[in-house]
Protein backbone atom coordinates (compact mmCIF):
# COMPACT_ATOMS: atom_id res chain seq x y z
CA UNK A 1 0.00 0.00 0.00
CA UNK A 2 1.64 3.54 -0.80
CA UNK A 3 0.37 6.81 0.85
CA UNK A 4 0.56 9.83 -1.42
CA UNK A 5 0.39 13.32 -0.81
CA UNK A 6 1.84 16.60 -0.64
CA UNK A 7 4.57 17.67 1.37
CA UNK A 8 3.98 17.80 5.39
CA UNK A 9 0.80 15.85 4.84
CA UNK A 10 1.70 13.42 7.19
CA UNK A 11 2.57 9.91 4.68
CA UNK A 12 5.52 8.76 6.78
CA UNK A 13 3.52 9.52 10.60
CA UNK A 14 0.28 7.95 9.11
CA UNK A 15 2.34 5.33 7.45
CA UNK A 16 4.00 3.93 10.85
CA UNK A 17 1.00 3.89 12.21
CA UNK A 18 -1.08 2.12 9.70
CA UNK A 19 1.89 -0.37 9.58
CA UNK A 20 1.71 -1.49 13.24
CA UNK A 21 -2.04 -1.13 13.40
CA UNK A 22 -1.94 -4.01 10.44
CA UNK A 23 1.33 -5.63 11.43
CA UNK A 24 2.85 -4.56 8.34
CA UNK A 25 6.37 -3.24 7.27
CA UNK A 26 6.66 0.22 6.99
CA UNK A 27 9.25 1.65 4.52
CA UNK A 28 9.83 5.83 3.67
CA UNK A 29 10.72 6.20 0.33
CA UNK A 30 12.59 9.58 0.99
CA UNK A 31 14.88 7.98 3.52
CA UNK A 32 15.50 4.99 1.29
CA UNK A 33 16.56 7.56 -1.49
CA UNK A 34 18.85 9.19 1.57
CA UNK A 35 20.46 5.94 2.50
CA UNK A 36 21.34 4.86 -1.28
CA UNK A 37 22.49 8.78 -1.83
CA UNK A 38 24.47 8.82 1.43
CA UNK A 39 23.53 12.01 1.97
CA UNK A 40 19.61 14.06 2.48
CA UNK A 41 17.59 15.39 0.14
CA UNK A 42 18.08 18.81 0.77
CA UNK A 43 22.07 18.17 0.06
CA UNK A 44 20.89 16.42 -3.46
CA UNK A 45 18.92 19.18 -4.38
CA UNK A 46 21.50 21.57 -3.33
CA UNK A 47 24.61 19.65 -5.00
CA UNK A 48 22.97 17.97 -7.97
CA UNK A 49 19.73 19.77 -8.01
CA UNK A 50 15.81 18.84 -8.63
CA UNK A 51 16.20 16.70 -12.04
CA UNK A 52 19.20 14.46 -9.96
CA UNK A 53 16.84 13.98 -7.38
CA UNK A 54 13.85 12.87 -8.74
CA UNK A 55 16.31 10.59 -10.66
CA UNK A 56 17.12 8.95 -7.68
CA UNK A 57 13.83 8.95 -6.39
CA UNK A 58 12.66 6.70 -9.69
CA UNK A 59 15.15 4.35 -9.44
CA UNK A 60 14.85 4.10 -5.38
CA UNK A 61 10.58 3.46 -6.15
CA UNK A 62 11.94 0.90 -9.28
CA UNK A 63 14.28 -0.75 -6.36
CA UNK A 64 11.67 -1.07 -3.74
CA UNK A 65 9.07 -2.02 -6.25
CA UNK A 66 11.28 -5.21 -7.17
CA UNK A 67 12.15 -6.15 -3.65
CA UNK A 68 7.40 -6.05 -2.95
CA UNK A 69 7.30 -8.26 -5.82
CA UNK A 70 7.29 -11.73 -4.07
CA UNK A 71 5.70 -10.11 -0.73
CA UNK A 72 2.76 -7.97 0.93
CA UNK A 73 2.29 -6.62 3.84
CA UNK A 74 4.26 -3.39 2.91
CA UNK A 75 2.74 0.56 3.70
CA UNK A 76 4.95 2.36 1.69
CA UNK A 77 5.11 6.66 2.41
CA UNK A 78 6.55 8.14 -0.73
CA UNK A 79 7.87 11.73 -1.48
CA UNK A 80 5.36 14.27 -2.32
CA UNK A 81 7.00 14.45 -6.06
CA UNK A 82 6.57 11.05 -6.36
CA UNK A 83 2.86 11.18 -8.09
CA UNK A 84 3.77 14.37 -10.23
CA UNK A 85 6.29 12.20 -12.36
CA UNK A 86 4.91 9.86 -15.30
CA UNK A 87 7.39 7.37 -14.84
CA UNK A 88 6.67 7.41 -11.40
CA UNK A 89 2.82 6.92 -12.22
CA UNK A 90 3.51 4.51 -14.65
CA UNK A 91 5.29 2.30 -12.20
CA UNK A 92 2.36 2.56 -9.47
CA UNK A 93 -0.42 1.64 -12.00
CA UNK A 94 -2.64 -0.77 -10.28
CA UNK A 95 -1.13 -0.56 -6.59
CA UNK A 96 -3.48 0.46 -4.08
CA UNK A 97 -2.54 4.10 -2.79
CA UNK A 98 -3.94 6.85 -0.45
CA UNK A 99 -4.36 9.80 -0.75
CA UNK A 100 -3.63 11.81 2.95
CA UNK A 101 -5.75 15.02 1.52
CA UNK A 102 -4.76 18.35 3.69
CA UNK A 103 -5.82 21.73 2.55
CA UNK A 104 -3.11 23.92 1.28
CA UNK A 105 -3.10 26.57 4.14
CA UNK A 106 -2.64 24.08 6.58
CA UNK A 107 0.24 22.20 4.24
CA UNK A 108 1.57 25.94 4.57
CA UNK A 109 1.50 26.31 8.19
CA UNK A 110 3.19 22.54 8.70
CA UNK A 111 6.10 23.27 6.27
CA UNK A 112 6.81 27.30 6.12
CA UNK A 113 9.25 26.88 8.97
CA UNK A 114 11.23 24.16 7.44
CA UNK A 115 12.67 25.97 4.98
CA UNK A 116 16.18 24.32 5.10
CA UNK A 117 14.75 20.61 5.22
CA UNK A 118 12.68 21.18 2.14
CA UNK A 119 14.29 22.53 -0.91
CA UNK A 120 10.80 23.44 -2.12
CA UNK A 121 9.63 25.21 0.56
CA UNK A 122 10.70 29.16 -0.63
CA UNK A 123 7.65 31.06 -0.24
CA UNK A 124 3.71 30.64 0.01
CA UNK A 125 2.89 32.03 -3.17
CA UNK A 126 5.67 29.00 -5.05
CA UNK A 127 3.93 26.53 -2.38
CA UNK A 128 0.54 26.87 -3.67
CA UNK A 129 1.36 26.96 -6.80
CA UNK A 130 3.60 23.31 -6.70
CA UNK A 131 0.09 22.40 -4.56
CA UNK A 132 -2.10 22.92 -7.41
CA UNK A 133 0.11 21.51 -10.05
CA UNK A 134 0.63 18.07 -8.29
CA UNK A 135 -3.00 17.45 -6.26
CA UNK A 136 -4.45 16.37 -10.00
CA UNK A 137 -1.95 13.59 -9.28
CA UNK A 138 -2.66 12.69 -6.06
CA UNK A 139 -6.41 12.94 -6.56
CA UNK A 140 -5.98 10.24 -8.96
CA UNK A 141 -5.19 7.53 -5.74
CA UNK A 142 -7.88 4.77 -4.93
CA UNK A 143 -9.10 5.95 -2.15
CA UNK A 144 -8.60 9.58 -0.71
CA UNK A 145 -9.04 10.63 3.33
CA UNK A 146 -9.17 13.80 4.57
CA UNK A 147 -6.05 14.34 7.04
CA UNK A 148 -5.98 17.81 8.69
CA UNK A 149 -6.53 17.62 11.96
CA UNK A 150 -6.73 13.90 12.78
CA UNK A 151 -4.03 11.95 14.67
CA UNK A 152 -2.44 9.06 12.64
CA UNK A 153 -4.04 6.23 15.31
CA UNK A 154 -7.32 7.59 13.74
CA UNK A 155 -6.51 8.18 10.11
CA UNK A 156 -4.84 4.35 9.97
CA UNK A 157 -8.52 3.33 11.37
CA UNK A 158 -10.25 4.45 8.82
CA UNK A 159 -7.77 3.54 6.03
CA UNK A 160 -8.15 -0.30 7.39
CA UNK A 161 -11.56 0.73 7.89
CA UNK A 162 -12.25 1.72 4.33
CA UNK A 163 -10.08 -1.22 2.80
CA UNK A 164 -11.79 -4.02 4.49
CA UNK A 165 -8.30 -5.28 5.83
CA UNK A 166 -8.08 -7.05 9.41
CA UNK A 167 -5.18 -6.71 11.68
CA UNK A 168 -2.01 -8.91 10.64
CA UNK A 169 -3.94 -9.52 7.02
CA UNK A 170 -0.72 -9.39 4.94
CA UNK A 171 -2.93 -10.55 1.56
CA UNK A 172 -3.07 -7.07 0.51
CA UNK A 173 -6.82 -8.37 -0.71
CA UNK A 174 -9.99 -7.53 1.10
CA UNK A 175 -11.12 -9.74 4.39
CA UNK A 176 -13.90 -8.61 6.23
CA UNK A 177 -13.95 -9.28 10.22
Amino acid sequence: MFLVGFMGAGKSRVGRALARRLGWRFVDLDRRVEAHAGRSIARMFRESGEAAFRQAETAGLKRLLGELKDSSGTVVALGGGVSAQAENRRLLRGAQTVFLDVPAGTLWERCRGERGKRPLVEDEASFLRLYDSRRPHYAAAGMRVEAADRSAKELAAEIVEKLGFTQGSTTGKRERL
